[in-house]
């Protein structure tokens, strides 16, 4: 799934003034430190920081934590792994029995809507998210971390942030996501539709739901169609497909620098690359096309953190971006594929209307819409908090053409 339109420039990539990196101070032993703060999360540093080590209980750290006050481990690292842990089920302890007062409060309160539900869901996301990453790690230049037992992830640091520069400061949490990313990008995901393996990079969207996929691997090609436009391309896994089905050259487009090297790499390693031209693009290259793909961000929310860009579409802003140049980008008789779920209109965050509404502004006309019931496990998970809108939900391939 692609970043978000007339993006923001990426904070990582942005060369047009000398990078001022934030920092984060602690005293400890009697003097003042500093260092460089990293959050990919884009977590400010925090304000208040003390020394932990093996002696922190997981009582007092749950409390330093949620009240804000951040600690800097200097014990043994897979000690730090397990008060994580412990940090992770008291958060989620309190949010699955939440205390006599909450509950009495809850009770007074009518039933929240879908969007509400939506709404309060991301923000105890987002409140688990701060507790969490206020356990803090040192790292050396050369991304070693300078603890008992503590791995070497030099690989994952690397992969995620590039050549070390100078020491820093991380959250564990943040270390265990890069840690993760990198053996998502080790095995990558297996793709029925496409009968290969995709291996996504940090920070890019890794194509997990493969009902989209699918989509766009059975959908009815337009006659000669022998080029096909990419938009946001990501991992490249669109692409791919629309090579594997004959279209002789693809154009994919993206802006996210982490993004382009991913698709590059994936297409590479199917030996694509001389069908597919990776460039990057504010959603469409130039010229036209007999076939348009596009699979935007399908929540128009606003992201709490950059690498939330592949889940939200602040306003809609890339759909509408993508349905607004859809025309001007079509050949005679082409096609635009928008791939999209509904599941913004069960949360009450688009209506279907307002979608229609943007195509036929556009001056585009809908001709077939194919649907596919998603199966990722959430959509059967009885407990989700969003449970009612996931149950109901259809990923869908519109296929667009000039009115």
């Amino acid at each position: 799934m692609p970043r978000a339109p007339f993006y923001r420039l990426n904070p990582m990539s942005d060369t047009s003034s000398p990078t001022v990196h934030p920092q984060i101070h602690w005293s400890e032993n009697g003097a003042e430190h500093s260092a460089r703060w990293r959050s990919e999360s884009g977590m400010p540093p925090p304000k208040r920081v003390v020394i932990a080590d093996d002696r922190t209980t997981a009582d007092q750290a749950y409390r330093m934590a949620c009240e804000g006050t951040a600690m800097l481990w200097r014990g043994d690292f897979q000690n730090a792994r397990q008060l994580l842990q412990a940090l992770a089920r008291r958060a989620d302890h309190k949010n699955d029995k939440p205390s006599k007062k909450a509950k009495a409060a809850k009770l007074a309160q009518p039933e929240p809507s879908a969007t509400q539900a939506f709404h309060l869901h991301r923000q105890a996301q987002s409140q688990r998210a701060r507790t969490l990453a206020m356990l803090l790690l040192p790292f050396d230049a050369d991304y070693t971390i300078p603890l008992r037992r503590a791995p070497d992830v030099k690989l994952a640091c690397n992969e995620a942030y590039g050549r070390g520069e100078e020491a820093f400061v991380a959250s564990l949490r943040e270390l265990l996501g890069l840690i993760g990313a990198h053996e998502w990008r080790r095995t990558g995901v297996e793709l029925p539709a496409l009968g290969q393996r995709i291996h996504p990079h940090y920070g890019v969207f890794a194509p997990i739901r493969g009902e989209y996929v699918g989509l766009v691997a059975d959908a009815p090609l337009p006659a000669r169609a022998s080029l096909a436009f990419d938009i946001g391309t990501g991992t490249g896994v669109l692409a791919a497909v629309l090579a594997q089905r004959g279209i002789q050259r693809i154009v994919a487009t993206d802006q996210d620098p982490r993004a382009l090297s991913c698709a590059r790499e994936n297409l590479a390693r199917l030996d694509l690359l001389g069908k597919v031209d990776v460039l990057q693009a504010d959603l469409f290259p130039a010229g036209r096309a007999p076939l348009v793909v596009c699979n935007p961000p399908w929540l128009p929310a606003r992201p709490s953190s950059p690498i939330e860009y592949a889940v939200y579409d602040p306003d809609s802003r890339m759909l509408r971006g993508f349905l607004a140049g859809l025309a001007e980008h079509l050949e005679a008789n082409g096609e635009g594929w928008l791939i999209l779920s509904d599941l913004a209109e069960h949360l009450g965050l688009r209506p279907r209307a307002q979608l229609l509404e943007w195509i036929a502004q556009a001056g585009l006309k809908v001709i077939d819409r194919l649907d596919v019931k998603p199966t990722h496990p959430r959509a059967q998970d009885a407990t989700d908090s969003l449970h009612a809108a996931r149950s109901k939900e259809i990923t869908s391939l519109w296929r667009l053409a000039a009115a």
